[in-house]
């Protein structure tokens, strides 16, 4: 439903990729806030070299912190695959509600829930390449009603992120020699470790992918 009279959040933009794409898609107007600074530089670029800038703004800034925008200033937010390295999940939903307008749409993915029985040793390979929050089954609901959102709505998009993380395992194991030139060997093997566990338990549903979308 997204318009050019559309204001739209993304929290961890990323490097922009696909922020420049929902406005060429659509005409809204977005902006992207980013952890990671060379993201945001890339984002800007981007931005730049597609003649976007008019309609896009990218900022440095950490979502688990209070957010640097007035109340309802956004027809739309959203954050792929991310919100489960963002700390304390109760007040981070509570910003997404306080800068939607009313009647605004959230969408977020987690891709970490929690539907399945998991070791130590499954759970510290998962996470090992940053800070996560594992969520049960049931949580991110729970949290999005005691914000004030409505229309709660979840769907189960596991089976995108089986296959795309053994996509990676793949692309990276036929690349080892060319990766080692400026990979360290324990950060080649622990990436594949990493990727390999994201295959195994989004394949066995033990860890699952979910998609949220709710209403201000």
């Amino acid at each position: 439903g997204l318009t050019n009279k559309s204001s739209v959040l993304e929290i961890a933009s990323g490097s922009g990729g696909p922020a420049l794409f929902m406005v060429k898609e659509t005409g809204c107007h977005l902006t992207g806030l980013e952890y990671d600074k060379n993201g945001v530089d890339n984002s800007l670029k981007l931005a730049e070299a597609n003649g976007l800038t008019g309609q896009t703004k990218f900022l440095h800034g950490d979502a688990s912190e209070p957010l640097p925008f007035e109340d309802n200033s956004f027809d739309a937010v959203f954050t792929i695959d991310a919100i489960n390295h963002l700390k304390n999940r109760d007040r981070v939903v509570k910003e997404f509600y306080r800068v939607l307008k009313p009647g605004g749409r959230l969408l977020y993915t987690d891709p970490i829930v929690v539907t399945g029985i998991l070791t130590n040793e499954e759970i510290a390979i998962r996470s090992s390449i940053g800070y996560f929050l594992f969520a049960p089954l049931g949580e991110n609901e729970r949290l999005l009603e005691r914000a004030g959102f409505t229309e709660i709505r979840s769907r189960d998009v596991t089976e995108n992120m089986s296959k795309v993380s053994q996509k990676w395992f793949n692309a990276r194991e036929k690349r080892k020699d060319e990766l080692l030139t400026i990979e360290e060997e324990n950060n080649y093997s622990g990436l594949q470790k990493f990727f390999k566990m994201v295959h195994t338990l989004s394949s066995e549903k033990r860890l699952s992918r979910i998609m949220f979308s709710a209403r201000k």
